[in-house]
């Protein structure tokens, strides 16, 4: 019985700092400072594209909230993660805004899997857009 709840301490101890030495996955917020405010409305199309500050920002954005799945640079290449979209094939401009839209704000599920969080209520309608402006700077499908 005692060496039982030994190992079930050292279980637990073991448990507790890997927990606590994985990295928090949980999307975060971004800051956009200067980029002009876009309103309770979503918009259908991307208002900052060829905004400098705006895929500044989206870069810092994608860095922190999407690259440890879709690889830094949007590259993809991240080991386990082979399957994952390679964000820089994705069509740029109008004709991928709305695809980008509706897996950023809702996340993507596919057979019941999340594959994607949503980022609706954790970055603002401008974070999503300055991300969106990085990525059309990283299209790579022609």
């Amino acid at each position: 019985m005692r060496r039982q709840t030994l190992l079930a301490a050292i279980a637990f101890v073991l448990a507790s700092s890997a927990q606590a030495a994985a990295p928090d996955e949980s999307p975060k917020p971004l800051d956009t400072p200067g980029l002009k405010p876009l309103g309770p409305e979503w918009l259908k199309t991307n208002p900052y594209r060829g905004d400098s500050l705006a895929l500044k920002l989206g870069e810092k954005g994608f860095e922190i909230d999407c690259a440890r799945c879709h690889g830094a640079g949007a590259v993809g290449g991240v080991p386990g993660m082979e399957k994952v979209p390679r964000l820089r094939l994705m069509d740029k401009d109008e004709a991928g805004d709305a695809l980008y839209l509706s897996h950023t704000r809702n996340g993507y599920v596919e057979s019941g899997v999340v594959k994607a969080p949503a980022f609706e209520g954790v970055l603002s309608q401008e974070a999503m857009w300055a991300i969106r402006t990085y990525l059309d700077s990283r299209y790579d499908g022609d």
